[in-house]
């Protein structure tokens, strides 16, 4: 499955458009890991266990979005984005979308 943040693909045109896909995930923040946070904000640097909770949440956003898109019989998706939202305090939710479509290599 091929995923571009661009509205086409170099070398391939789409045949078929199915329509939007998406993906998302919600995540809490952990205590244990907002006290090691607070610790790091003080003495600055980067907040490891965030960075690692934010690329794990754009992972599965980006795995179900490719499982929609499948489903519905597409080989790629174009125009791919992301967003975050906050829920509440303390809890956000990455949502990832874009169109779902078949492609094919030019000149066939």
């Amino acid at each position: 499955m091929i995923a571009v943040t661009t509205e086409t693909i170099p070398g391939m045109r789409i045949v078929k458009t199915f329509g939007i896909v998406r993906g998302n995930t919600i995540r809490a923040r952990h205590i244990g890991k907002d006290i090691k946070a607070i610790f790091r904000h003080i003495i600055g640097g980067e907040i490891s266990d965030y960075t690692k909770l934010m690329g794990e949440s754009r992972e599965q956003a980006m795995d179900r979005m490719l499982l929609h898109a499948q489903q519905l019989g597409a080989n790629a998706i174009v125009g791919v984005h992301f967003t975050t939202s906050m829920l509440m305090s303390g809890a956000a939710e990455l949502l990832v979308y874009g169109t779902a479509v078949t492609v094919e290599a030019e000149g066939t």
